[in-house]
């Protein structure tokens, strides 16, 4: 069934969740008649956007990201927050297929009435985030969502992209898996906004206090992101909600931190114009494609690229300054 856009509209202010869902599915639709309205839909509710916390969560596979957002977000539940979740899950690079199993493991949470969650693929998009979850973060601000929670696909030091796109960018550690020292990559920390040490229990309490100090070292050779800010370092677990009211805390208290300097204002207008320089690209390279003998150039060159005639970035330089060259005829 088709809905309008004002239909789209009224059922994300009153928080109906079945056409908020059909709205951001229309968002990440690639079809020429639903990019239209989804650019209409966007436009028509960016007055109503803006308000939420947005936080990034990322950490390696099995830290526990799926655990932590569900017993965070019930927590911020309890505080009297709606919560919207949006779960990241790699994209087959085979047939671009995904498992979208998050709504599956976050079972608790889904029953919440006052929480979302959309499970969406990566579709190949690098940076640990969809192409489209920043389009997908303003229909759940318009939605009236306090928190949304970014799951990122956990494949490391390509998440850094998801601070581009949060307010606050969370880092869950465990220990024991053989990667204290490999999670001290300098491309993660200096993103980092808050460190979280997952699964922690009586028995590993020592050494998850020992990587906290290595962590807190490392810390201390890498500039300050937030002036005024030193990067917490904090211990507990998820599934037994410990340690999870201290960083529901403290995130308040680094948001608050960032209104007082204006530093919220300034991140947020950054990451639009980020946004602004990454949608340049795509409108560029799908105008390309509209044209047969710009096709055909594009094709050329990315043989000649493939096949090592000559360097791919020359072969990239010479097919857009022709390209450039055939809109100045124009």
């Amino acid at each position: 069934m088709k809905f309008s856009t004002e239909e789209l509209i009224e059922g994300i202010r009153s928080g109906n969740k079945r056409l908020i869902a059909k709205a951001i599915t229309l968002v990440e639709s690639k079809k020429a008649e639903h990019r239209v309205q989804a650019e209409e839909l966007l436009k028509k509710i960016m007055p109503f956007t803006g308000h939420s916390v947005r936080v990034g969560v990322t950490g390696v596979p099995g830290a526990g990201k799926s655990t932590f957002i569900e017993s965070f977000g019930r927590l911020a539940i309890a505080q009297g927050k709606k919560v919207a979740v949006l779960a990241i899950d790699p994209s087959s690079s085979i047939n671009k297929g995904s498992i979208l199993g998050d709504k599956t493991r976050m079972e608790e949470l889904a029953k919440e009435e006052n929480a979302f969650i959309r499970p969406s693929p990566s579709s190949g998009f690098l940076g640990g985030v969809a192409n489209t979850t920043f389009e997908t973060m303003m229909i759940c601000e318009a939605a009236g969502y306090d928190y949304i929670l970014i799951e990122t696909v956990g494949v490391g030091q390509s998440e850094v992209l998801v601070a581009d796109i949060t307010d606050v960018f969370l880092f869950l550690k465990i220990i024991g898996g053989g990667d204290e020292l490999q999670g001290i990559k300098r491309g993660i920390m200096e993103m980092v906004d808050l460190i979280f040490i997952n699964k922690v229990d009586q028995d590993n309490l020592q050494k998850a206090k020992n990587t906290r100090l290595e962590l807190k070292r490392a810390l201390d050779f890498i500039p300050p992101k937030e002036k005024g800010w030193k990067i917490p370092v904090l211990l507990g677990s998820a599934l037994h909600n410990e340690g999870l009211k201290e960083i529901y805390d403290t995130i308040s208290g680094f948001i608050d931190l960032k209104k007082e300097s204006g530093r919220f204002e300034e991140v947020r207008i950054q990451q639009a114009e980020k946004r602004f320089e990454y949608w340049v690209q795509e409108y560029i390279l799908s105008l390309m494609k509209k044209s047969n003998a710009v096709e055909e150039a594009y094709l050329m060159h990315k043989k000649n690229a493939s096949e090592m005639v000559s360097n791919p970035s020359t072969e990239a330089k010479l097919f857009v300054e022709k390209f450039l060259s055939g809109q100045n005829k124009d």
